[in-house]
């Protein structure tokens, strides 16, 4: 399975620049604003480049300026960029952007930010978003760990999504996979209290690993049985919905047998 940003069914595109782009090099020097990085990092998204059609290249052209941005190191202003005050959900890997749309447009009351760094997958989303008039997702281009250090306030994200993350099965690539204990500190940290965060793998022993480490994040209670809670409890009162799109790439898993797991946590409120 390819990934974006370890968390969807598309490779990413290298991007080349300095690094305040999201570029995706396998090694980057601490930041000067954030000191020391979450990892001293090797990424965990696979490169790979990929060309627009004519006519992803104008949707790009009229849409992009209004609705994308690339991954920087300024705090993010989402309600100035929304034009209005809404929850702020984030998908980390939103790949095509298959789920982002469909959920976007189930949940209208809610801002969705996908983030992506394989250049052709957005451009796929951007013609949807475009051709749907779908007003309530925006997008950024690179790094989800950069987007959650440097651009989102803590306390301030309703909800964290990151669907068919890649397993890295290999034992040798297991320090690539995002979902590591700093990473859900770092989602724990972002998310408000009483906000969501919601993992779909069909990968078996990364759905064991994910489990365990978020067992361990203080700050998170399961919010669903893989989680360790039961869903009939919180799922009519969370702030966004348990239920997803299932994708063409969800489906091909189906009809490989491989079984979907859904971990969903909600952040304590103390």
């Amino acid at each position: 399975m390819d990934a974006v940003n370890d968390a969807a069914n598309n490779t990413a595109e290298s991007v080349p620049g300095p690094p305040s782009t999201g570029s995706a090099r396998t090694e980057r020097e601490p930041r000067s604003k954030t000191g020391s990085r979450l990892y001293p990092r090797v990424t965990s998204f696979r490169s790979r480049r990929g060309a627009l059609t004519a006519t992803q290249q104008q949707s790009w052209a009229r849409m992009w300026p209004a609705i994308g941005r690339e991954v920087a190191d300024e705090p993010l202003d989402a309600a100035a960029w929304f034009g209005r005050e809404a929850p702020l959900v984030v998908e980390i890997g939103c790949g095509t952007g298959t789920a982002t749309a469909a959920m976007a447009q189930a949940e209208p009351h809610l801002n969705l930010i996908g983030i992506e760094v394989y250049r052709p997958g957005l451009a796929q989303l951007v013609q949807r978003i475009e051709r749907e008039q779908i007003d309530n997702i925006r997008l950024l281009r690179g790094d989800a760990v950069d987007v959650l250090e440097n651009m989102v306030a803590a306390e301030s994200l309703t909800g964290v999504r990151v669907f068919f993350p890649d397993p890295w099965p290999k034992a040798r690539h297991h320090k690539r996979r995002l979902l590591q204990p700093a990473t859900f500190a770092l989602i724990a940290n972002r998310l408000k209290p009483g906000g969501v965060l919601h993992v779909a793998t069909d990968h078996a022993d990364y759905a064991e690993h994910i489990a365990a480490v978020g067992a361990e994040e203080p700050l998170l209670k399961g919010l669903n049985e893989a989680a360790g809670g039961v869903s009939a409890d919180h799922r009519d009162n969370a702030p966004i919905g348990f239920e997803r799109p299932v994708t063409k790439f969800e489906g091909k898993a189906h009809r490989a047998g491989s079984a979907i797991t859904e971990l969903i946590w909600g952040k304590i409120e103390l």
